[in-house]
């Protein structure tokens, strides 16, 4: 039946199924579970080549031990606005943290913008995230320092002028433009090595092959940054059924 943590069996099931080379939807379909449930599961153990059911099962039971450890006496899950499910919200912020984490960023850095980017008003100050996150002031000061060397929160003061971490509609647009000058840098570094190793020779080839390869990306990722970053800034349709195209003249 659909809910609930996954059994050992289940979690036998979604090993066979990735060495088979089933996509996620259709394990989960096989499980009568969601595709989320599924993506989850594998993400936080190991991803699809290293994923083992038997680890990920001793793994999981560690981690609900812990939790129930480290809760405080007392605590409540923070309420939920427009009648959200809480349980589900608190799922589908680990889905989206393990998906962070699968791209590279850290697990801290991962669960800081997961929460930050199910919040309404996405922000929140430093004591707001230990509380939801229940991780020390310190785990979340090096999150945000982390963050915001790869343009992806910044730092503003409230009325209060408490210092507030905030992902707004530009975050992702900056973050793309401050990959992009990155690997420009790359570019430059490397044709300044054909230069020193000799043109024509193997590793100069080499060199300027990579240069010319980064230096498209570079330029498409910053034309493509630039032309999509209205989408940042359109509020979807209230419409029912379908989904939203932006368009040039929406504001």
């Amino acid at each position: 039946m659909p809910g609930g943590r996954l059994t050992q069996q289940e979690r036998r099931q979604i090993a066979l199924g990735l060495a088979d080379g089933l996509a996620y939807a259709e394990i989960a379909r096989g499980l009568d579970r969601p595709t989320s449930t599924v993506t989850r599961e594998v993400l936080r153990n190991g991803g699809p080549t290293a994923y083992r059911a038997d680890l990920a099962h001793r793994a999981t039971e560690h981690r609900a031990h812990r939790r129930r450890q480290a809760a405080p006496r007392g605590a409540e899950a923070p309420p939920q606005a427009h009648g959200r499910d809480a349980e589900a919200v608190r799922e589908y912020e680990e889905v989206f943290t393990t998906v962070f984490m699968a791209s590279g960023a850290p697990k801290m850095m991962s669960r800081v913008l997961a929460c930050l980017y199910t919040t309404d008003a996405g922000t929140l100050t430093a004591s707001e995230l230990v509380q939801r996150l229940q991780v020390s002031p310190a785990s979340i000061s090096k999150a945000i320092a982390f963050l915001e060397s790869q343009g992806l929160v910044r730092r503003e003061r409230d009325e209060r002028r408490r210092e507030r971490y905030v992902v707004d509609d530009d975050i992702w647009y900056q973050s793309m433009i401050a990959s992009a000058r990155s690997t420009a840098q790359v570019v430059e570094t490397a044709r300044q090595g054909v230069g020193i190793l000799g043109p024509g020779t193997p590793a100069a080839v080499r060199l300027e092959n990579v240069a010319r390869f980064l230096d498209f990306v570079s330029e498409s990722l910053t034309r493509a940054a630039e032309q999509a970053r209205e989408v940042l800034h359109t509020k979807p349709e209230a419409a029912s059924g379908g989904t939203v195209e932006p368009s040039s003249d929406q504001g």
